[in-house]
């Protein structure tokens, strides 16, 4: 299959807040991870990295002029790829694990994975063709056998932890049911929540490895009472308040 070169990797859209949004293109939707690159007076914050298909720290170094912290949400393949980059990396213990060794091999070509798995994606809602993405990064990318190398994580957070930016405060949710350590990270000066993949406004995964529905219902009944003003989630576009709280009584209604 003969895909193009991309011109790029990454684009980049600055919104407010001092928050900029990172993501692939060429990654397809369930796998086309949000990254969200937030200013602090001390130090910047990096949630979540992308699918290290391409250098995240080479292609955004304009963006990384001081002390940076990257968080991973949570340890699916889509958002820690490019984690290895950064020397300050911060997780959830239930997932750290995964992050201490190296990534198993993963195919981009839809047919070398699990049929199982590709079923679970599309009854969810996703369209999965032929290739995770619809472009190479450069000639030489092998799509069969792409990995990316250890990140152990460099600091351990958990429920009401803080990740203190000088100016900026963000306060760690525990936020399981996606994954057993998914976690967000909430501004209560700003009602503003970084959610991870523990809502977005797209098809939730609840039916994959490591999932957990009850759980999951937990998490969404709390996210409903959630007074925030705007949601920056792994997935698709941020939304306000009324609908994060539309999509959590959405999902506990389906599985009531």
């Amino acid at each position: 299959m003969g895909l193009q070169i991309a011109d790029r990797w990454f684009e980049f859209e600055t919104l407010t807040d001092g928050i900029i949004r990172i993501w692939e293109p060429y990654v397809i939707r369930v796998a086309q991870c949000n990254i969200w690159h937030v200013r602090g007076r001390d130090r910047d914050l990096l949630i979540d990295t992308g699918m290290g298909i391409a250098s995240l720290h080479a292609a955004a170094r304009h963006l990384f002029d001081k002390a940076l912290s990257a968080v991973a949400t949570h340890t699916h393949f889509d958002h820690v790829g490019s984690l290895h980059e950064f020397e300050d990396r911060i997780a959830h213990p239930a997932e750290a694990e995964n992050l201490s060794v190296p990534s198993a091999n993963f195919s981009m070509y839809s047919a070398d994975h699990s049929p199982q798995i590709t079923a679970s994606l599309e009854r969810a809602g996703y369209e999965i063709g032929p290739t995770y993405i619809t472009a190479l990064p450069r000639a030489d990318f092998n799509m069969t056998e792409f990995t990316f190398p250890a990140a152990p994580a460099t600091r351990l957070v958990d429920e009401g932890d803080v990740i203190d930016l000088g100016d900026r405060v963000f306060e760690v949710f525990h936020l399981p049911g996606h994954s057993p350590g998914s976690i967000g990270l909430w501004e209560n000066a700003t009602g503003i929540l970084f959610s991870g993949d523990a809502i977005y406004d797209g098809p939730l995964l609840d039916d994959i490895p490591g999932s957990d529905i009850a759980v999951y219902c937990d998490t969404m009944t709390r996210l409903a009472q959630l007074p925030a003003r705007v949601v920056h989630a792994g997935h698709d576009p941020s939304f306000d308040g009324r609908r994060l709280k539309q999509l959590a009584w959405d999902y506990l209604k389906r599985r009531a």
